[in-house]
């Protein structure tokens, strides 16, 4: 693979943002955004678990899903407040995913402030939480509905790689799904070094990486493929925000729509089938790719 580090700012001005970052598509992160918020001191796991401590929640291990997993399925559900015992007591491979912790206490919408200033269309009725224990993974994935994503961790540090929508071919995209067939598990921990004998095209992937830490805020444009691995306890917060031209609404309205029905149409009736032929389709458009590259040196 070939990863360049996010390039990282205390501050920026609206114009240098739009201009050099948001008109581009380009990852950025911006250290001092949330350094003004009541959140950036205020938000803490007792904070949390004192207002929420007693709410189910579902939470999700680090195995991939398969060919039966529904989407977005739990694999188990707890309190707010046992999960952050369970996580406080060392390395737990778990995480809350879309956790929309202002639905039970709206009151800390008022320790943000909404970064109106850097871009318009953010759908301020889904500011999302996201938690996870130290070894906790979110595998690599792009965000179906395609917004934008301001993304600020609070709590714990977080290893992000991170990929433009144009290298799903290379990064073996699954057919009708947001997610990748190849594997970046610990990819911390096995210093930068997936499987390359069964993925061989991710050696032409282009991506960037980078380090989350307490009030960092990551910029990640519409359609970035991201893996996020937690090496510390934490949770994030992200804002979210439509895509400008209405051809980028549209897909990730289809996305949501119709690539999302098809492909769980045809996990209930054809699962072996259906995933055989996202697999082999896969395969084929990596190898694609890497004809391209050789012909290209050659």
């Amino acid at each position: 693979m070939l990863l360049q580090p996010v390039d990282t700012i205390d501050a920026i001005s609206p114009e240098k943002f739009r201009k050099e970052y948001y008109e581009r598509q380009k990852p950025l992160v911006i250290k001092n955004l949330a350094k003004d918020w009541p959140a950036y001191h205020k938000w803490s796991w007792d904070y949390f678990k004192e207002i929420v401590g007693d709410k189910q929640v579902g939470i999700y291990n680090n195995t991939k899903s398969d060919a039966y997993t529904p989407v977005n399925k739990a694999d188990d559900y707890t309190t707010f407040g046992e999960y952050v015992d369970m996580i406080r007591k060392g390395p737990a491979g778990w995480r809350i995913f879309l956790f929309n912790i202002f639905d039970h206490a709206p009151q800390l919408t008022q320790d943000f402030t909404w970064p109106d200033h850097l871009m318009k269309g953010f759908v301020k009725r889904f500011p999302m939480l996201f938690v996870g224990g130290a070894t906790s993974i979110t595998h690599l994935h792009f965000d179906i509905d395609l917004s934008h994503i301001l993304h600020t961790q609070f709590v714990g540090k977080k290893k992000v790689l991170l990929f433009p929508y144009e290298e799903k071919e290379k990064l073996y995209r699954k057919p009708y799904e947001v997610l990748s067939y190849a594997d970046f598990s610990h990819y911390q921990e096995h210093n930068g070094k997936p499987d390359l004998e069964k993925f061989p095209a991710l050696r032409l992937a282009k991506g960037l990486e980078v380090t989350l830490e307490h009030g960092d805020t990551l910029f990640m444009p519409a359609g970035y493929w991201h893996h996020m691995e937690y090496l510390e306890s934490g949770f994030a917060m992200s804002l979210r925000a439509l895509q400008k031209g209405i051809g980028g609404k549209m897909k990730g309205a289809w996305n949501l729509v119709g690539m999302r029905n098809i492909d769980t149409l045809m996990k209930k009736t054809a699962p072996r089938w259906w995933d055989q032929f996202k697999r082999e389709k896969a395969i084929q458009s990596a190898r694609q790719e890497i004809a391209k590259a050789d012909v290209a040196i050659n």
